[in-house]
């Protein structure tokens, strides 16, 4: 049977950790999004992971893409569309030390929704992402 005093002193270190995950998560949150930002992430075909964020900058809407692979050295094909018009074609690289790539681009909020599509293929394996965020007027 256990001891009272060791179950204590179980209690308040499993307190103690589930406090302080707290602490650091609810710290960190206020920086990573803004009021109003949409974000929207997922996983692609393999095993990498897509976030597209559109947040407001100066009137207009600053689209953010990025998926975070963990290999430094593929190149990617990124497309974004806004309201189905292709706004961004190229390719990015991704880079140490996370293995990720990002784009962003500045779009004119249009009248009514604004509907964000992005999709990036990896050239060396075939891996797709992809990626939906409404920018809501």
């Amino acid at each position: 049977m256990v001891e009272e005093g060791t179950m204590m002193r179980v209690r308040a270190m499993v307190a103690a950790v589930a406090l302080g995950t707290l602490l650091i998560g609810g710290s960190a949150l206020p920086s990573l999004a803004k009021d109003g930002d949409v974000i929207r992430r997922g996983a692609c075909s393999g095993a990498s992971d897509w976030k597209l964020k559109l947040s407001e900058e100066d009137g207009r809407i600053e689209v953010e893409y990025e998926v975070d692979q963990n290999r430094v050295g593929d190149t990617w094909r990124v497309r974004i569309r806004h309201d189905g018009d292709l706004v961004f074609a190229g390719r990015r690289t991704t880079k140490a030390p996370s293995g990720s790539f990002e784009v962003r681009i500045l779009q004119r909020d249009r009248a009514g929704d604004d509907v964000f599509r992005a999709r990036a293929v990896n050239l060396r394996t075939g891996e797709v992402c992809g990626g939906r965020a409404v920018w809501t007027a």
